[in-house]
């Protein structure tokens, strides 16, 4: 078993990846409002192909990194990257600019299945939990730093700077990867055709069936990615609506990336959530009522207390997936994928709904707002059906 210090590198890296990710990623949207006029349904329809794509590629990456071999795959995904954001750099056109993300967020999602697998590679039981949530708070704070400063970055630097300064991000990334892998030698791929080893199921707690928490885990996460992807693309609307700059913008529409963070942190630090149905289900509850309340708010103090639920609730759901693909099984990186694939599914029905309740009743600015809302709670009523469907949790579990 290898020592958990051995992972350090594999933090650094994920933190340059996630700032590097986060400003294109997220000012995209700014970019397309501002020099392609995008509205909500533009910038929706923009997060619903980015979402597909993600899926996509997250489901295929994980089975290739699970038989070919975490580091291989990673570095092809930072090469994808790069090489997209140098040609969005050199042409401004709305159809090089569309493939640019699509090629770019398919290569994206061949780094982060491979690097759960990696983080969590030849560790189990506590130690595995810790390097689960070291890395959602590395990946939580970074991904906060980035939309927090992004702003101003963008405004400062101009819109270019989200295809000049991932890159260098990138690059810095390959050079700890090759270290990484001089030092540490990746586990030998799995042989093609061969099935991955068995593992020994984690303890039931208080008569929770481990597979089943996490099939629950990826039904929900999905639908907190759905009201997210959504969120991050009416951003830029919601902030001219508001007479917010972009700088501002970044400072305070990062309120529920702080808030996310904060979740991931009690959930680190505090195993008692394990295995417990009410975490998922109070999370969703506050999912539905944080969207609701961002989407609508008429007011800066409305936006942030909405921001904070919003915040706390795509935390809970969002750790609880990703601690139960890499705590159930050995595939992990193939679990790591799923999980993946399922945000990604999220984030393109989502914004998809979205995007179609406006071309349907454009008259009805707030339908989008309310048609995902109404996605949110039959996915609500999903999860519950499943729940007490199931007879392999203890009535004690909640």
């Amino acid at each position: 078993m290898r020592p958990v210090s051995s992972k350090f590198p594999l933090f650094a890296f994920e933190a340059m990846g996630s700032l590097a990710c986060g400003f294109y990623g997220n000012y995209i949207f700014f970019l397309f409002r501002d020099r392609h006029d995008f509205g909500n349904l533009g910038n929706l329809g923009v997060a619903a192909l980015m979402g597909l794509v993600i899926a996509l590629a997250s489901w295929r990456s994980g089975k290739i990194a699970q038989r070919q071999g975490s580091v291989r795959t990673m570095v092809t995904g930072l090469l994808g990257m790069i090489v997209a954001l140098a040609i969005g750099a050199c042409f401004s056109s709305l159809p090089v600019q569309l493939a640019v993300l699509v090629f770019w967020a398919a290569s994206q999602f061949m780094v982060w299945p491979a690097l759960e697998a990696l983080v969590t590679e030849g560790v189990s039981g506590a130690a595995r939990a810790h390097l689960v949530g070291v890395y959602s708070v590395v990946w939580a704070m970074c991904s906060a730093l980035s939309y927090f400063f992004g702003g101003g970055l963008f405004e400062w630097l101009g819109s270019g700077s989200i295809f000049w300064l991932p890159p260098g991000l990138h690059f810095l990334q390959l050079v700890v990867l090759w270290r990484y892998a001089r030092h540490y030698e990746e586990a030998s791929p799995m042989p093609l055709g061969e099935s991955p080893p068995r593992e020994e199921m984690p303890p039931a707690m208080h008569g929770a069936c481990p597979r089943l928490f996490q099939r629950m885990a990826w039904i929900a996460n999905p639908f907190a990615c759905v009201a997210a992807f959504t969120l991050l693309a009416m951003i830029p609307e919601l902030a001219r609506r508001m007479g917010l700059s972009i700088t501002i913008a970044g400072f305070f529409c990062s309120i529920w990336f702080f808030a996310r963070l904060a979740a991931f942190f009690v959930m680190w630090r505090w195993p008692g959530w394990h295995y417990r149905f009410r975490w998922l289900l109070g999370g969703y509850i506050l999912l539905i009522m944080g969207f609701a309340t961002v989407l609508t708010a008429n007011g800066l103090w409305w936006l942030g207390a909405g921001q904070v639920a919003f915040g706390l609730a795509v935390g809970v759901l969002y750790y609880a997936s990703l601690f139960y693909s890499m705590d159930v099984g050995e595939a992990r990186a193939e679990q790591g994928g799923i999980h993946e694939a399922l945000m990604g599914a999220g984030n393109f029905v989502g914004p998809g709904i979205g995007a179609l309740s406006l071309l349907i009743v454009p008259q009805f600015p707030q339908g989008g707002v309310w048609a995902v809302s109404g996605l949110l709670a039959l996915g609500l009523a999903g999860l519950l059906g499943i729940r007490f469907r199931s007879g392999n949790i203890h009535a004690n579990s909640n």
